[in-house]
C-alpha cells in the first residue's frame, strides 16, 4: 500500500514563494517517477513537475519558478515555488507512477494523494 500525503499549501501574495513537501510510505522506489500535479476550479488536472533518476521536467508556465527535487533516503518530494502568480492558484497533488515523460500524462500515475491548496493574491 503506497501513500502520499502532501503539506506545504497556504495562501501567498504574487510575488512570493512556498514550497511542498510530499512524504511517502509504502513500497516507493527510487526507481518511480514522482510528479506535481495541480487542478483549478473548473479546469482539468495539469502536470505541472516530475522527476525520475535526477532528469526533470515542468510544464512551461511554471520554468524557470519553480523546482522540483527529492530525498530519496526520506522519501519525500519537493516543489520550491517562486515568483508565485495569481494563475498559480489550485489544488496541488503529489503522484507517483512508473514512467516519467515530459507530458506528464495522468494516466501514467497511479498513486495520488489527497492534495494541498495554494492561492496566491493579487
Amino acid at each position: 500500500q503506497v501513500q502520499l500525503v502532501e503539506s506545504g499549501g497556504g495562501s501567498v501574495q504574487a510575488g512570493g514563494s512556498l514550497r511542498l513537501s510530499c512524504v511517502a510510505s509504502g513500497y516507493i522506489t527510487s526507481r518511480f517517477c514522482m510528479g506535481w500535479f495541480r487542478q483549478a476550479p473548473g479546469k482539468e488536472r495539469e502536470g505541472v513537475a516530475a522527476i525520475s533518476g535526477g532528469r526533470t521536467y515542468y510544464v512551461d508556465s511554471v520554468k524557470g519558478r519553480f523546482t522540483i527535487s527529492q530525498d530519496s533516503a526520506k522519501k519525500t518530494l519537493y516543489l520550491q515555488m517562486n515568483s508565485l502568480k495569481p494563475e498559480d492558484t489550485a489544488m496541488y497533488y503529489c503522484a507517483a507512477g512508473p514512467t516519467c515523460s515530459a507530458t506528464m500524462r495522468l494516466e501514467d500515475f497511479i498513486y495520488w494523494g489527497r492534495g494541498t491548496q495554494v492561492t496566491v493574491s493579487s
